[in-house]
């Protein structure tokens, strides 16, 4: 059996570099670490990896996945605390871009989409003293208040 330490980075299909660059980039704080002139674009989001994210064109015919296929659900993306969370559901709201907010219990939780739809997740871990040896039983989906 294979013990894997981490997950290494994410490739999204993308219709259009430049829209897509524009949320992921000036939206959610990722930085471009690399490119391939009209094929992919590698993002950063910490420096540490040479990249976290990928956007691969595959051009502006390509089909949308169908809902209730097999595949991707969403990318979570972690940020550093309670207050960065809540700063993302206001940029969010403001933009017109926010789809939900959940407790999740071991998590909080706002949801936003991409430009060709891929669902994002931004997240930030709930205090481990309230959940830690007992996940299961604290996972939840309750409406998350960000008061």
């Amino acid at each position: 059996m294979l013990q894997p330490q981490a997950v290494g980075h994410v490739v999204l299909k993308v219709r259009d570099l430049d829209r897509s660059l524009g949320f992921y980039r000036d939206l959610l704080g990722f930085r471009v670490a690399s490119e391939m002139t009209n094929v992919m674009i590698f993002l950063t989001a910490t420096g540490e990896n040479h990249h976290d994210l990928a956007l691969l064109r595959v051009g502006d015919s390509a089909p949308s996945a169908m809902p209730n296929a097999v595949g991707l659900y969403h990318v979570a993306i972690r940020l550093a605390d309670e207050d960065e969370l809540r700063r993302a559901h206001g940029i969010l709201t403001e933009r017109g871009l926010l789809r939900g907010a959940i407790d999740h219990g071991v998590t909080h939780s706002v949801y936003t989409a991409d430009p060709d739809g891929n669902e994002i997740e931004l997240y930030c871990d709930a205090p481990r003293e309230e959940w830690e040896g007992r996940v299961a039983e604290s996972m939840t989906v309750r409406p998350l208040r960000l008061d």
